[in-house]
C-alpha cells in the first residue's frame, strides 16, 4: 500500500489501478464498460417509462433494477476515474459518507428487487389466475418502496457508525470507493462487535432473498416440467434463465467478498471482486434483459419509430 498521510478530516482512496502503464491499460479496458453500463441502464429506464406496453409489474421492477444500477455506477466510478486521471485521490468526510450511504442502500435494495422479480415470475408461471391480485400495481409499488426503505434504513445505521468511530491511523482507504469494511481497518478502536453486525446484515440481504429466489424457481421448474406446450416451456426457461444469470453475477461476488472471515480477505481481491457487482453486472443487466427479450426489443422499435416520426 502507498504511504499516504492526511492531516485533515478527508479520506484518501488509493484506487483500483496503479499509476503505471499496466494501470493505464486496465483503465482503458474498464472505462468503456462503465460508459456501457451508464448508457444501457439509462436506456432501459427511459424505454420502460416511455412505452405503455411495458407498464407491467415485471418491467416496473426491471426499471427499478436499472435505476439502481445507474445510481450504483454514478456514485462510485466517476470519483475513481477522476482520481486516476488527475492524481487527486482525496475525498471529503461528507463525500465519503454519501458514497458509503448510497452504495449500501443500493446493495441491499437491489437484492430485494431481485427477490421481488423472482416472486413475480413464480406467480406469473405457477399461479397465473391469481397474478392480477397478487402482483397488482399496488403490490408492485409496495415492493419497490419497501426495497428502497429497508436498504436505506440498513445503510443509514452502518454509515452513521462508520463516520462516528475514531480514525487515528492513516486515512488512506485501500479501495476505489468508501467501503465500510475497508474503512474499519483504519479505526483505532476494537470494531469486532460491529464487524459481526455487518456479517449478520450481509447474511440477511443475501440469504433471505436467495431462499425466496431458490423456492420460487424450484416451484417454477416443477410447473414448467408439467407444461404441454413446447413454446410455453421455452419462454419460461428463457425468462427464468435470464433472471438467474443476473442473480448469480450479482450475489456470488458479494457473498464471497463479505461473508469470508476477515483473516482470509485481501484488499486487492476485494477491489477486483467489487468490479463485478459495481461495474460489470450493471453493464450486463440491460444487455441480458434486452437482447433476450422480444418485448423489450419490440418496445425499442416502437419508441425509436415514434421519435423518428416526431422529428419528421
Amino acid at each position: 500500500m502507498e504511504n499516504y498521510t492526511q492531516p485533515s478530516t478527508d479520506f484518501v482512496l488509493l484506487g483500483l489501478f496503479p499509476l503505471s502503464r499496466a494501470g493505464l491499460v486496465f483503465f482503458t479496458l474498464t472505462f468503456p464498460v462503465f460508459l456501457m453500463a451508464l448508457a444501457g441502464n439509462l436506456c432501459m429506464v427511459l424505454l420502460i417509462l416511455l412505452d405503455a406496453h411495458l407498464h407491467t409489474p415485471m418491467y416496473l421492477l426491471l426499471s427499478q433494477l436499472s435505476l439502481m444500477d445507474l445510481i450504483y455506477v454514478s456514485t462510485t466510478v466517476p470519483k475513481m476515474v477522476a482520481g486516476f486521471l488527475t492524481g487527486s485521490k482525496s475525498i471529503s468526510f461528507i463525500g465519503c459518507g454519501f458514497q458509503s450511504f448510497f452504495f449500501l442502500t443500493l446493495a441491499g435494495a437491489e437484492a430485494l428487487i431481485l427477490m421481488s422479480m423472482a416472486y413475480d415470475r413464480y406467480v406469473a408461471i405457477c399461479l397465473p389466475l391469481h397474478y392480477p391480485i397478487r402482483m397488482s400495481r399496488r403490490v408492485c409499488v409496495l415492493m419497490i418502496l419497501g426495497s428502497w426503505a429497508i436498504g436505506a434504513v440498513n445503510s443509514c445505521a452502518h454509515t452513521v457508525y462508520a463516520l462516528h468511530i475514531p480514525y487515528c491511523r492513516s486515512r488512506a482507504i485501500d479501495h476505489f470507493f468508501c467501503d465500510v469494511p475497508a474503512m474499519l481497518t483504519l479505526a483505532c478502536m476494537d470494531t469486532s462487535v460491529y464487524e459481526y453486525t455487518v456479517f449478520l446484515s450481509t447474511t440477511f440481504f443475501l440469504l433471505f432473498p436467495s431462499i425466496v429466489i431458490a423456492f420460487s424457481y424450484g416451484k417454477i421448474l416443477l410447473t414448467v416440467c408439467c407444461m404441454r406446450s413446447r413454446e410455453g416451456r421455452k419462454k419460461a426457461y428463457a425468462t427464468c434463465g435470464t433472471h438467474l444469470t443476473v442473480v448469480t453475477f450479482y450475489m456470488a461476488p458479494f457473498a464471497y467478498t463479505y461473508l469470508r472471515p476477515k483473516s482470509l480477505r485481501s484488499p486487492t481481491e476485494d477491489k477486483v471482486l467489487a468490479v463485478f457487482y459495481i461495474i460489470l453486472t450493471p453493464m450486463l443487466n440491460p444487455v441480458i434483459y434486452s437482447l433476450r427479450n422480444k418485448e423489450v426489443l419490440g418496445a425499442l422499435g416502437r419508441v425509436t419509430q415514434g421519435i423518428c416520426l416526431m422529428k419528421m
